[in-house]
């Protein structure tokens, strides 16, 4: 099962030293197809189209804006942890112990 919100969206690819994303998928699957075919080590992180991360997280109710924001630079550089996110080491999602 997938943890893809209803709205339209795309999974961005962020290498642990990156500072620009290496790749945009469509589905989680074949995102973490790619991660594991190159043996990569970063993020996959799910961001909607045609709105912003920070408008997306207000909407959902997880996020509220305080006066001095929102600026140009808070927005410009804004991620959540609430948007569906993977951490992948070895190219593989760490293992979480039961």
């Amino acid at each position: 099962m997938s943890d893809t919100p209803e709205l339209p969206g795309v999974w961005v690819f962020m290498g642990v030293w990156a500072k620009q994303p290496a790749a945009v998928f469509t589905t989680l699957e074949r995102g973490e197809a790619w991660v594991r075919e190159h043996r990569l080590e970063g993020m996959l992180t799910w961001y909607p189209l045609d709105m912003g991360a920070y408008d997306w997280v207000v909407a959902q109710g997880r996020f509220r804006s305080k006066p001095e924001q929102p600026t140009p630079e808070f927005l410009a550089g804004f991620s959540s942890a609430y948007q569906p996110h993977h951490h992948y080491e070895n190219s593989e999602p760490p293992r979480t112990e039961d």
